[in-house]
């Protein structure tokens, strides 16, 4: 199983969405105005997510966030009157969030560094937990789980947005589209540089065939071709990697199969990247 210092070191040199927004040191002088730009980003592009939001009963309650990004999901849940803590794995991620929230100067419990698997927090904290895009990224997802299981209350939900598998993305974009641009790509020994150009480098380290199996090949097509580890789901491998838990709903939102022009069109319910699932415990 891949070490989780891995994905550590990753997502802190790289963290969610910066690179989107010309990166954090380009507003050095006004983290506010790049916290303003990253969600205008977000939410335009991503603009279910919003919704979603407003679809979770989250005022008066305790609320744990795992994985922070740039806070932005954050802020939302706080100004949806939760009383929020947050846990991500990466110390650059939790001191952009603290940032965030003492700029707009909105309350909050408790902000911690430290891994899903080892849940600093104690047993029956929340009322909910939510993960954004996150927990797909964790090597033992079945010890996270367990330990989301242990925070919270036992009439507690747990609500995530995993990547899904039985998308256009997923099935069309990574399975077909990119692979075999790649192996064009290497056969012709054309070399465009950018991420193509790292996916290349990959593909010489790794081994071309290794490197095109799709259980090598997902891990450096969702977030960027350095990417240590990714995971893809449906309702079947939610049950299996989440056996603490009772799937009670599924649903599907955001087209996104780049280079596919697919993003204005309405299938995001059908063939969406983004799967939303909400969970409760099983009761012993």
């Amino acid at each position: 199983m891949l070490d989780e210092d891995v994905i550590a070191a990753f997502w802190d040199e790289f963290p969610c969405g910066d690179s989107q927004v010309g990166g954090l040191d380009r507003f050095a002088a006004d983290h506010r105005a790049f916290f303003d730009e990253y969600d205008a980003f977000r939410y335009t592009r991503e603009a279910h997510i919003l919704e979603c939001l407003d679809g979770l009963d989250v005022a008066g309650k305790r609320v744990l966030e795992i994985g922070l990004g740039e806070g932005a999901d954050s802020e939302q849940l706080i100004r949806r009157g939760a009383t929020w803590s947050g846990l991500d794995l990466t110390p650059e991620s939790v001191r952009r969030v603290e940032t965030r929230l003492a700029l707009r100067g909105l309350p909050y419990e408790k902000v911690v560094q430290g891994s899903a698997t080892a849940n600093p927090y104690a047993s029956e904290s929340f009322d909910l937990v939510f993960s954004h895009g996150v927990l797909h990224h964790i090597p033992d997802i079945v010890a996270a789980q367990r330990e989301i299981h242990r925070v919270l209350v036992p009439d507690g939900e747990l609500v995530v947005m995993l990547y899904a598998k039985w998308s256009l993305n997923y099935l069309v974009a990574i399975g077909l589209v990119r692979r075999a641009g790649l192996l064009a790509l290497r056969l012709l020994r054309r070399d465009p540089g950018g991420i193509y150009g790292q996916h290349l480098e990959n593909m010489r380290r790794i081994g071309t065939l290794r490197y095109l199996r799709m259980s090598e090949f997902i891990h450096h097509n969702t977030d960027g071709p350095l990417n240590p580890y990714a995971k893809v789901y449906d309702r079947r491998r939610l049950r299996e990697d989440f056996p603490d838990f009772e799937l009670v709903r599924t649903y599907r939102r955001f087209m996104h199969a780049p280079p596919l022009p697919v993003s204005k069109l309405p299938f995001g319910r059908v063939m969406g990247w983004h799967l939303w699932a909400h969970l409760r415990p099983r009761q012993a």
